[in-house]
């Protein structure tokens, strides 16, 4: 095992791909996801996130409460999807194949890449302002560049160095921003912020859905940072360190967020980067802020650059039928995936915030139907036990398409439609709600309900003596 487990060391690149984990390579306690995932959301999107409230009409307090919900909410779902690494040693996005079948999982994978691309841009943005303003530079242009190539290099080197970033972030981001705080408080009246509690149904449940949407979408690669842990692990542990690393860093985050959008307004949406820099304080303090800044987005970014490389390989692998990858394959797809998140970061609009807004809400709209079905399927129909070796075969068990899930993934995503509240189109639904975004708990609701039945009846029965298969 110790031999197995060196051969993937923190100095060396990670040699496992989409391939299934073997027992002699796990290692890890379910802790080590409390600081994966406290330190990839006490990050400044998160700050972001959670200040959108505010900046689209939200009340401070009530924003807080909202944001907490969908945090919670949105954490019972994200963990659930983590909890399945232990048992299936998997990367998350190839257990959908289980569900919409070998070529069938490719439409939500597509999706999924698009996604990271879209994070990793958004988060190099900011990341690349505050790399720049670290640095000294005048243009953020080179920080962002910078920012990108670290990512990368990051990624490539793989599982255990992403933890061992991940440790680092929780330390170093959770002091960063209990300065953070103390300086807003030492330096700002807050004694209004929560004088009105003027209650808007609109503005609450658009908070909830910022931060339940930040949650979802987790979802697809949650378990890809699990699925070394020992078979064995609880997994209560998983879920619960999963939860709370992921609930409490982000509403950390979320809460200064909104209380800063709160007190500073205009001064806040014109540069959120130099903003908590001269929060802080004096220049160098400032630079240390700026690198807390870069360091809990590396963390995250480095999650999508490794999860698009995950899912780029299963989309190939859906017709080689194999999982292993050269080192050298490796390298190319995470450098092309970030080269194209800095190229979308280099051109990124001025309009962040409405823009990141809409992309969030976007997203969770694409991928609540897929979580519906993911988990529904895993706990509910297959009982924790999949097939490994038929998830790599078409003429397998699970087949090349499945008629069920990806009928049932469509209808969740039409269903959301009348129910969506965005800039660029608002359903009918939405209108007679005031504005108000209910469009990620129809899409669980009715992805569920249409999915479930409809898959007891027609899924293979699984056979507890097949060899093939693993329990988690």
């Amino acid at each position: 095992m110790a031999q197995a487990i060196d051969a993937q060391g923190m100095l060396g690149i990670e040699r496992r791909a989409i391939d299934h984990i073997p027992e002699e390579e796990r290692h890890g306690s379910a802790r080590s996801q409390f600081t994966l995932w406290f330190g990839t959301n006490i990050q400044i999107t998160a700050l972001v996130d959670g200040a959108l409230a505010v900046v689209f009409g939200a009340d401070a307090l009530w924003a807080i409460i909202g944001l907490l919900l969908g945090n919670v909410l949105g954490g019972i779902v994200m963990a659930l999807h983590s909890a399945q690494g232990p048992g299936l040693g998997l990367p998350q996005m190839i257990s959908s194949r289980a569900q919409f079948g070998v070529y069938g999982a490719v439409l939500p994978l597509v999706l999924v890449i698009l996604m990271y691309v879209g994070f990793a841009a958004t988060g190099t943005v900011l990341a690349g302002q505050a790399t720049s303003l670290m640095l000294g530079l005048d243009s953020p242009n080179p920080g962002i560049v910078i920012f990108g190539a670290l990512t990368a290099v990051v990624a490539i080197m793989g599982y255990r160095l992403i933890h061992v970033v991940g440790r680092i972030s929780t330390v170093v981001g959770g002091v960063g921003f209990v300065y953070l705080f103390v300086r807003l408080l030492s330096t700002h009246d807050l004694g209004g912020v929560f004088d009105s509690h003027a209650f808007d149904i609109t503005t609450f449940l658009l908070a909830v859905s910022l931060s339940a949407g930040w949650q979802l979408t987790f979802g697809p690669y949650v378990a890809d940072y699990s699925r070394y842990l020992p078979s064995t692990t609880p997994r209560r542990a998983v879920f619960g360190a999963t939860f709370l690393g992921s609930v409490l860093g982000a509403q950390v985050a979320m809460t200064l967020g909104v209380l800063i959008a709160a007190v500073a307004g205009g001064e806040f949406l014109a540069n959120q980067v130099r903003y908590l820099g001269d929060l802080a304080g004096p220049t160098a303090i400032a630079g240390v802020i700026y690198g807390v800044i870069m360091l809990g987005k590396l963390t995250a970014n480095t999650l999508n650059a490794y999860g698009g490389f995950m899912c780029g390989l299963t989309i190939v692998s859906a017709f080689t039928g194999t999982g292993e990858v050269s080192r050298r394959v490796r390298i190319a797809v995470i450098t092309a995936l970030m080269t194209a998140a800095v190229v979308v970061a280099l051109a990124a609009s001025p309009d962040f915030l409405s823009n990141f807004k809409n992309f969030v809400l976007l997203i969770l709209m694409v991928f609540t139907p897929w979580s519906a079905i993911n988990l529904a399927d895993y706990y509910l129909v297959s009982k924790e036990r999949f097939d490994i070796p038929a998830l790599y075969d078409p003429d397998g068990r699970y087949r090349r398409w499945n008629g069920p899930a990806l009928t049932s993934y469509a209808i969740g995503v039409v269903a959301q439609i009348p129910f969506l509240a965005q800039t660029l189109y608002t359903g009918p639904a939405a209108e007679a709600l005031d504005g108000t975004d209910i469009s990620w708990i129809v899409g669980l609701v009715v992805t569920t309900v249409v999915y479930l039945p409809w898959a007891l009846r027609t899924r293979p029965p699984t056979a507890v003596a097949d060899r093939q298969e693993i329990s988690a």
